[in-house]
């Protein structure tokens, strides 16, 4: 599984949503500046992920965006596939994309690149988006308890 530039500002972009959800609308600006994406390419992202339900909008002066579930109802490997495709490694052990494989009954690699699917999906399936903002908070505490001299 590779992550493009798309996957990972997507990941952001619902990141940010879920450290602001329930704090009203974000507007777009405060979004690409905080994660550093150009706006363009944000606008496209947010309406693909509004497209498929994991965002809504409000236009207007005073619009903006705002998750449409809870952070601890959406998990990475929902974003994940949602921008980068399915996360095996190739396409004989994939759910979503299955391709048959003339050399399947004999491969030797078959059973590895399904071990790799399975704990990639067990990792990207599991962490919500609530677990990414408590790990972010816990971050950030610690850069602020730091003392410079």
């Amino acid at each position: 599984m590779k992550i493009s530039f798309r996957g990972d500002y997507a990941l952001k972009a619902i990141l940010d949503l879920s450290l602001h959800y329930n704090k009203g609308l974000v507007r777009i600006q405060e979004i690409a500046k905080r994660q550093d994406i150009p706006i363009k390419y944000l606008e496209q992202i947010l309406l693909a992920l509004k497209g498929a339900g994991f965002v809504k909008s409000q236009r207007g002066a005073k619009g903006g965006y705002y998750l449409a579930k809870k952070p601890k109802d959406i998990k990475l490997g929902e974003i994940v596939r949602l921008m980068e495709g399915p996360v095996s490694p190739i396409t004989c052990v994939s759910k979503s994309c299955y391709q048959k494989c003339n050399e399947e009954k004999k491969c030797v690699f078959r059973p590895v690149w399904e071990k790799v699917r399975k704990i990639t999906e067990g990792v990207v399936d599991e962490v919500s988006f609530e677990d990414m903002c408590k790990q972010y908070n816990e971050r950030n505490k610690k850069e602020l308890q730091m003392y410079y001299i």
